[in-house]
C-alpha cells in the first residue's frame, strides 16, 4: 500500500461516503459487476472497491427483506429469503472487518508512538462499521425518496416523507462529520484504531447446537 497522508485519507472517506450515495441509485437501473477481490494492501481504489462490495451486500439484503415480508409469502420463499439473508450478512461482516484491518494499515504510518502515561480512548465503533451505517443511510435516502414520488400519495404522508429524509440526511451528515473527526484523532494520538471481530456463530455448524445437534432433514 502506498503511503498516505491523513488528508488523503479523509479525502478518500469522503470519497466512500458519495460512492454509497451515488450507487444506492445507479445500481437499481444496472447491477454491478466486480472483478477479483481486491488484496488486503490494495490502494485506495481497492479500499473503495470493498467499500462498494459491502453495500452491494446490503442493496441484496434490503431487497431480500422486503420479500419476506409480503404477506401472501409461502414458508418456502421466507426461508430461501431466510437463508439468502444469513449469507449476505455473513459477507457483509466480513468485508466490514477487511475494511477496518485496510484502514488501521494506512494509519499505521502516521500514529504517533503510544504515550504510556496517558490512556488511550476507544470509540464504541470503528470506521468499519460506521461505513455500514452510511451503507443502510444511503439506502434508506434513496427508498425514501422513490417512495415519496409515488403517484396518489397522500399530502400529509408526502410532507412527512419530506421530514424524515431531511433527518436522514441529516444524520448522514453527521455520521460523515463524525468519521472525519475520528480520522483526525487516530493522526493526533487522542484514540487507536484497532480491528473488532463479530466472530458471527448462526452459521457455523460447530458452534450452532441447532446445526450440530440436528442431522439434516430430522
Amino acid at each position: 500500500m502506498t503511503p498516505l497522508s491523513i488528508d488523503d485519507i479523509r479525502s478518500l472517506l469522503v470519497r466512500a461516503f458519495d460512492a454509497q450515495a451515488e450507487t444506492a441509485s445507479a445500481w437499481h437501473g444496472q447491477e454491478p459487476h466486480f472483478g477479483p477481490e481486491p488484496p488486503a494492501d490494495c490502494d485506495a481504489d481497492g479500499f473503495i472497491d470493498l467499500v462498494l462490495r459491502q453495500h452491494w451486500c446490503h442493496f441484496r439484503i434490503w431487497h431480500v427483506e422486503n420479500r419476506a415480508r409480503r404477506k401472501d409469502a409461502a414458508p418456502a420463499l421466507i426461508a430461501d429469503c431466510k437463508y439468502a439473508f444469513d449469507k449476505l450478512n455473513l459477507e457483509r461482516n466480513d468485508l466490514m472487518e477487511r475494511i477496518d484491518a485496510w484502514l488501521v494499515a494506512a494509519f499505521a504510518p502516521l500514529l504517533p508512538p503510544p504515550d504510556a502515561d496517558r490512556r488511550t480512548r476507544r470509540n464504541t465503533g470503528t470506521m468499519g462499521m460506521a461505513l455500514d451505517r452510511g451503507s443502510i443511510l444511503a439506502l434508506k435516502l434513496h427508498h425514501l425518496t422513490e417512495q415519496s414520488g409515488r403517484a396518489g400519495l397522500p399530502k400529509d404522508f408526502a410532507t412527512e416523507c419530506g421530514r424524515r429524509l431531511k433527518i436522514l440526511a441529516e444524520q448522514r451528515a453527521d455520521l460523515q462529520a463524525a468519521v472525519l473527526d475520528l480520522a483526525d484523532d487516530y493522526a493526533a494520538g487522542r484514540k487507536r484504531p484497532k480491528v473488532y471481530y463479530h466472530f458471527k456463530m448462526y452459521n457455523d455448524p460447530r458452534l450452532n447446537p441447532e446445526l450440530y445437534g440436528h442431522k439434516a432433514g430430522s
